[in-house]
């Protein structure tokens, strides 16, 4: 363990010296690039505020609105069924537009079930194994300028399921042998 505490200590400054060394051996005025990028990096910024206001105003009255409720409780009866309790459905929606919105709402699930629950269980692996995937697709395609983006949603949405089904599948295992 303490190698790894060194190691984390040390790797930040080591790479930085690595690519002075490197650009010093190329022959490239590193400052240079470094505020050319920064530069870039603020003209991303400005470009993705407008998609950042929007998907955080649909997530806030999604939950204020209550809808967020009327889904889980008229989902509940069939995700029930197969394993995935009720009160996760508002997360697992939230979690695919807004990470700070799904860490609210887990949370919630925690003060409400706890943290061992099952709920809880699948809670915590399920915003571990999943992505913001609304937010990376707008966020990153903006960015990038990609205007052709035709798998992206449903390969998204299939990585989204996947990773719901292994957070049951695990957090059940897990309740199930303590």
């Amino acid at each position: 363990m303490k190698a790894v505490v060194a190691v984390s200590t040390y790797i930040i400054p080591v790479v930085m010296m690595l690519i002075v060394i490197h650009g010093m051996i190329k022959n490239v005025n590193v400052y240079d690039e470094f505020v050319n990028g920064a530069k870039d990096g603020m003209k991303t910024v400005v470009s993705i505020v407008p998609t950042l206001i929007g998907l955080m105003m649909a997530v806030g009255i999604l939950r204020a609105s209550g809808f967020l409720d009327l889904i889980s409780s008229a989902l509940g009866n069939v995700t029930d069924k197969i394993g995935l309790p009720a009160p996760l459905l508002p997360l697992l929606l939230v979690r695919m537009f807004s990470s700070s919105a799904a860490t609210g709402l887990t949370l919630d699930l925690f003060k409400e079930y706890g943290t061992d629950s099952l709920i809880g269980l699948i809670a915590s692996i399920a915003t571990s194994a999943t992505e913001t995937i609304f937010f990376t697709i707008s966020v990153y395609s903006v960015a990038a300028k990609i205007t052709k983006t035709r798998w992206t949603l449903a390969g998204a949405l299939i990585s989204t399921v996947a990773g719901i089904v292994a957070s049951v599948v695990l957090a059940t295992l897990m309740s199930t042998s303590s």
